[in-house]
């Protein structure tokens, strides 16, 4: 099972606003790039973590979530499955309160970890999508 409702719920709504999305760019074609926009549409702040360290969505973007200066309450992925993983254990290094791995985005290994360190964890699914289910 890669996330049960209320986990889901907690998240979006209970966590906290600041969500650091790795993977996300300037590219609008991108999946990352749209599910940045309704997470700002729904209250919360984002923070574009990429190499490149783009300015997306009037956010300031950093090269890594280590090179974030402030709290990060959520991780959201938009990464390979191969790369998740690393982002999952950084995301737990920096002090995160929960990881998502996006659609398509599979770590058991990774979400077990998270999960150990006493992080909330979703995979493969959307906020995008989750959101509108909330009521």
């Amino acid at each position: 099972m890669h996330a049960d409702q209320a986990t889901i719920r907690r998240i979006l709504t209970e966590l906290g606003d600041t969500w650091a999305v790795v993977g996300l760019s300037a590219n609008e074609q991108r999946a990352a790039y749209g599910v940045a926009g309704v997470l700002r549409r729904h209250g919360k702040r984002i923070v574009p973590v990429h190499p490149r360290a783009e300015t997306v969505h009037g956010e300031q973007g950093y090269p890594s979530l280590a090179a974030v200066p402030f709290e990060i309450d959520v991780v959201d992925v938009f990464v390979r499955s191969e790369l998740a993983g690393a982002v999952a254990d950084e995301a737990v290094a920096v002090g995160a309160r929960a990881v998502w791995f996006q659609l398509g985005v599979i770590d058991d290994a990774a979400a077990r970890r998270t999960r150990a360190a006493g992080l909330d964890m979703v995979m493969d699914r959307c906020p995008a999508i989750e959101i509108p289910r909330l009521g």
